[in-house]
């Protein structure tokens, strides 16, 4: 009796052995196929693009992002018209531009400090960090930058405003990149910038000649090489002519990035602060919220303005309008 009891429970044990190998290595299989599937996701990531959900569009569509994409590089010496330009084309509803990343500038401004140093390109060429090495991290790392740092969109757009002086190597890596290069009055640009005490990186805002010197140089960089981009891919704005004319020449700037007009664009103040719309900074908006009150002339509302206008064009003479199309219109 207990030799049969023992022989039950015995073959109970190898029916629950049996049924436990069979669970275990069920279940191992099953991981060696997910470990086997995402390894195979790892070896392709790098020939992929990026990709984001869009929370904002109809289908919770996947976006996806490569060097290869339309990229909207909106730039210009400071208080020229960027941060307008950027929010008008956030106020579309295909468009994210986002706020400046303050990054892209300065790693385009270290990327030129090593190509500019022959020394130094030897030593990388050395080391095996070849340009076509750093251009692939550059492609990597900016598009990183500008597809994470804010929602994803069909077209996304980067509003760092010095990021033009380095425009002909951002096409060079970015193949289908478009260019908007802001351009106003520098006599206005620097007025503005000392007037409300924006700090710029080596501009002297106690010192007007110094600013126009420094906004000269810097325009001349950025103009110059909007040009050799050539028409398809750099588009000059005049930021007196969009304030003045703002359909026409955003009808313009549509066409030209090939992308669907939206007369959203043309009430961009109503999409401020709201979500999918146009974010600004705190520091911006008080700017925008703010601005200087203007001072009273009999003739004329813009009587000051002209008579600055004219005080400054008496003082210096660093700025010539025969290379700007914008100061020759007054």
């Amino acid at each position: 009796m207990v030799g049969k009891l023992k022989q039950n429970l015995l073959l109970v044990c190898l029916v629950i052995s049996s049924v436990t190998v069979f669970y275990l290595g069920q279940h191992a299989m099953e991981c060696h196929h997910q470990i086997e599937e995402r390894s195979q996701l790892t070896r392709l990531e790098p020939a992929k693009a990026t990709t984001r959900t869009s929370q904002s569009t109809k289908k919770n569509a996947t976006l996806a992002y490569n060097k290869d994409m339309p990229l909207i590089f909106i730039g210009g010496v400071p208080r020229s018209g960027t941060t307008l330009m950027r929010a008008m084309l956030d106020a579309h509803p295909d468009i994210r531009c986002g706020e400046e990343t303050r990054v892209i500038p300065r790693i385009l401004a270290l990327k030129q400090m090593w190509a500019r140093s022959s020394k130094e390109k030897m030593r990388l060429n050395e080391a095996g960090v070849t340009d076509e090495v750093l251009d692939s991290a550059m492609q990597a790392f900016l598009l990183e930058i500008i597809v994470k740092h804010g929602e994803p969109a069909p077209y996304l757009c980067n509003k760092d405003p010095f990021s033009l002086k380095s425009l002909t190597y951002l096409a060079r890596i970015f193949p289908n990149a478009k260019f908007i290069l802001m351009i106003r009055d520098g006599r206005a640009s620097v007025h503005s910038m000392i007037s409300r005490k924006v700090t710029i990186a080596g501009f002297d805002l106690n010192s007007y000649r110094d600013c126009l010197t420094k906004w000269n140089r810097a325009i001349e960089i950025m103009y110059n090489q909007c040009l050799e981009a050539g028409l398809d891919h750099c588009m000059l704005v005049y930021y007196e002519q969009l304030v003045l004319h703002p359909e026409q020449w955003l009808r313009r700037l549509f066409k030209f990035l090939h992308i669907p007009w939206n007369p959203a664009v043309l009430h961009h103040e109503e999409m401020i602060g709201k979500a999918g719309g146009v974010s600004l900074s705190k520091e911006i908006q008080i700017l925008f919220s703010h601005p200087p009150p203007p001072k009273k002339n009999n003739n004329n509302n813009y009587g000051h303005y002209h008579t600055f206008l004219k005080s400054v064009h008496e003082k210096f003479s660093c700025t010539d309008a025969r290379n700007y199309p914008s100061l020759q219109k007054g």
